[in-house]
């Protein structure tokens, strides 16, 4: 127990004792595996696995688990699993599928889920989110966040609002807010002082949106809509960009990715860490120029604002989130 929560137990065993005595025997006897429904377990010298389906191939039919083909083998000396006795040693192939039943549940792995590329989409696959609702609020110096630290924008209409402090006397460049990287996202940024938005679509097509007119100087609230088109996944939508309430450039996304971004790039206030999204802004030294105060996301295309969120409404929407 930790502050009255309880805790998960610690898993694994311990590799200390090989190194204070090269000749101990092995402690760590069970070991299960799952991944994208391929399924193994090793016991005391015997493993038992079965290949369900091939990671990378997201779509088409899979066959039931139930009808899944195990193979066993003596790993003590088949070391190489060359020789697969599943058909000679039946009753030894159950007591280890049993085995790994026993373990998967002891670990959380059930219920296994065979859905291919909806699983990553949180809103197809209905699994626990870390954002809830359709709003959220970034603030200055936030960074680090994976894809699912922000509310999903996918396949929805959607509006990213900014508050921001243009200098004066100097150019404005720089990053206010991205999502993803050269494989797939989406970055708004200010370029040659100009409030601009690239959408990637999986590194095969750039859509860019330009305003206008450069950005004034002082306290200058931004904002991105995407009118999303509807009619299903990965549909385009219309993108208009807004300052102080006034739209100043609009233009096509006409494709977007459904299920996910990127595995590994991170969101960032302010800056653009990681891979580039768009050639537009460097790989380093990147930051907004100015100062990035705050952002709002907000996923209902029903809300009323204006294209400008008054103070009264932010207040209530950080009213909302606590």
């Amino acid at each position: 127990m930790v502050n009255g929560v309880a805790q998960v137990p610690m898993q694994g065993v311990s590799m200390r004792y090989s190194f204070d005595d090269a000749k101990a025997a092995e402690r760590r006897e069970t070991q299960y595996f799952e991944m994208f429904g391929n399924r193994g377990i090793y016991h005391k010298g015997w493993t038992a696995v079965t290949r369900h389906r091939t990671p990378w191939i997201l779509t088409g039919k899979t066959l039931p688990f139930d009808d899944d083909v195990w193979e066993l083998y003596d790993t003590s000396r088949d070391w190489t699993q060359a020789h697969d006795l599943s058909r000679q040693m039946p009753e030894k192939l159950h007591d280890l599928q049993r085995l790994w039943i026993i373990e998967a549940t002891r670990n959380n792995v059930l219920p296994l889920d065979d859905r291919g590329a909806e699983r990553f989409n949180s809103d197809i696959a209905g699994r626990p989110v870390l954002v809830r609702g359709n709003s959220q609020i970034l603030a200055r110096g936030m960074g680090g966040l994976n894809e699912n630290g922000l509310i999903n924008l996918k396949n929805k209409s959607h509006s990213i609002t900014a508050q921001l402090t243009v200098p004066e006397g100097k150019p404005c460049e720089g990053v206010i807010l991205s999502q993803g990287g050269f494989a797939g996202g989406w970055i708004l940024y200010v370029k040659e002082g100009r409030l601009t938005y690239c959408y990637n679509f999986g590194a095969l097509q750039k859509f860019v949106i330009s305003a206008n007119q450069p950005l004034p100087a002082g306290d200058r609230q931004v904002r991105m809509e995407f009118a999303y088109d509807g009619g299903g996944l990965a549909k385009g939508g219309t993108v208009t960009l807004y300052v102080d309430g006034n739209a100043v450039g609009s233009g096509r996304v006409e494709a977007t990715l459904p299920m996910a971004l990127s595995a590994d790039e991170t969101t960032d206030v302010g800056m653009k860490r990681g891979s580039p999204i768009t050639s537009d802004v460097p790989v380093r030294n990147n930051a907004f120029t100015g100062t990035v105060r705050l952002i709002v996301i907000e996923t209902d295309p029903k809300a009323e604002v204006d294209h400008l969120i008054s103070r009264e409404q932010l207040m209530h929407i950080l009213m909302a989130r606590q």
